[in-house]
């Protein structure tokens, strides 16, 4: 693979000489290198974006012409499934079949936003007015020069959530993956150099958040940011954003509740909870990581919690059978187990796991983790973790559940099951929640809209919402009168 930057349509070298090393989480090893870029790198991006949006045809295609080249790029990513399902294996830690229903989804997407950017040829929308002498439309324009930043947890998933939907309306990109996890986007570049997509649309540059990332939120030249990943760094791009009026949609932390009531199958509840935390080892923005459940049940469903917990293949992500790789790194690693101790320190209480599997002496791994007792004060209940930690408390009160569910900084997710339909849309429309889920946790679809409330985020991303952060709206008024408007001239 080709391990330079890909700018306005070539592969480049850049202005230094440093490389991050690329680390198999399973192994800890050494297997590859990626550029690391500078200011200097990502100012050659954003002028190639510039341009190709300023002077090229782009902007300016019919949205039929651009779908063409989104769905050659999701005919492309399906080739290369196998391909980039490996690659994520190795960089990120996921089991291979989480990986591979990532990329089936990449291509998904750009299919897609496909059929979206089709649409934006019809989209003129006329607008009545009250007078009769003038005619109103309101058009949608692709809104300029995109800078994404994308995290670690799915890589290649996260880029196409960003880099389709801009596509689509017309605008032109530049990506910087996470330092972590940058091999499936350079294969993106691969792709998109193959089917030609004109120089300059779309610029992936690697880099650390703290050189490349910077340089790409404060440049002057990026009309448009869209950033997932943590609350600080969000932040921090939200006041480099606030220096030049700049878009901006952020899709940052969760500490997603799931309540469970008593006339609720345990065996599906516990199913569904795993699902909700244990997926991609808990490294989801909208893992339920805090479980109420209703206390008449609350002894029985722990102990089926603990005993299926306790069976999870934990293992390599590449081993048949495995459905808990490692964590991405070290450095998360012990972000998590610090994270555990202090919420221990706190008075929590470990249920099961909490430790590195005594037969996996290499690699970020730990146990599936059930954490109890807590108050609703200790930070294991109110922080993010990211990683595979569950809190579970009781509750008595549809009204306590809903409380506690909604006492948190975060707003990105949220889950309820019941038995009782009527019950789950009440409580559902009383979670202060971008998403909810009712009797499940987690399903994703492109069709409907993805972000949070509070510190979770600003806007929302996927559906037609997702491809709305990357157009403008303008309104189009003419005077169609023969009569003249006399105002200072009057015949």
């Amino acid at each position: 693979m080709t391990k330079q930057l890909y700018i306005g349509g070539e592969w480049v070298g850049s202005t230094s000489s440093e490389r991050i090393p690329v680390i198999n989480p399973s192994t800890e090893e050494v297997f590859d290198y990626i550029v690391a870029a500078n200011a200097d790198d990502i100012d050659t991006a954003v002028k190639a974006a510039r341009e190709a949006f300023d002077s090229g045809p782009w902007p300016n295609m019919k949205g039929a012409e651009r779908a063409v080249l989104l769905r050659q790029i999701a005919a492309k990513i399906t080739e290369r499934k196998a391909e980039l399902a490996r690659l994520e294996v190795m960089d990120n830690g996921k089991p291979y079949p989480e990986a591979e229903w990532d990329i089936e989804d990449a291509a998904g997407t750009f299919s897609f936003y496909a059929d979206l950017a089709e649409s934006l040829d019809d989209s003129d929308e006329v607008i009545p007015l009250a007078d009769e002498r003038f005619s109103c439309k309101a058009v949608k324009e692709p809104l300029g020069v995109a800078g994404a930043i994308i995290p670690w947890n799915f890589p290649l998933l996260m880029a196409a959530w960003k880099v389709a939907p801009a596509l689509a309306a017309g605008c032109t990109m530049v990506l910087k993956p996470s330092e972590v996890t940058s091999l499936t986007a350079l294969v993106l570049a691969e792709i998109v150099d193959e089917v030609k997509l004109p120089p300059g649309v779309l610029n992936i540059v690697t880099g650390s958040g703290a050189d490349a990332g910077r340089a790409l939120s404060e440049h002057p030249g990026v009309d448009k940011l869209a950033f997932t990943g943590s609350v600080p760094t969000g932040a921090t791009i939200m006041r480099a954003a606030a220096t030049e009026i700049k878009n901006i949609s952020l899709e940052l932390g969760g500490k997603s509740p799931f309540i469970v009531f008593a006339d609720s199958d345990i065996e599906a509840a516990v199913e569904w909870i795993m699902f909700g935390i244990f997926w991609n080892q808990g490294q989801v923005c909208s893992a339920t990581s805090r479980v109420l459940v209703e206390a008449s049940i609350y002894p029985q469903l722990l102990e089926r919690l603990v005993e299926e917990a306790a069976k999870i293949t934990i293992g390599a992500g590449h081993e048949a059978g495995t459905l808990l790789g490692p964590l991405v790194n070290e450095s998360q690693y012990q972000k998590v187990l610090t994270a555990i101790e202090t919420g221990v320190a706190k008075g929590a209480v470990i249920a099961c796991g909490g430790q590195r599997p005594a037969e996996l002496k290499t690699g970020y791994y730990l146990q599936p983790t059930v954490l109890v007792d807590m108050q609703e004060n200790n930070p294991v209940w109110q922080e993010e973790i990211f990683g595979p930690v569950v809190c579970v408390k009781p509750f008595t009160a549809e009204s306590d559940a809903v409380r506690m569910a909604n006492n948190s900084r975060f707003g990105l997710a949220a889950a309820v099951m019941s038995r009782d339909d009527e019950r789950c849309d009440r409580v559902a429309r009383q979670l202060r929640a971008g998403i909810v889920w009712i009797n499940c946790s987690q399903p994703t679809f492109t069709e409907a809209p993805w972000g949070g409330y509070k510190q979770s985020g600003i806007g929302r991303e996927l559906g037609h919402w997702g491809l709305n952060n990357y157009l403008e709206t303008k309104q189009i008024t003419k005077y169609d009168s023969d009569a003249p408007w006399g105002w200072y001239i009057r015949s």
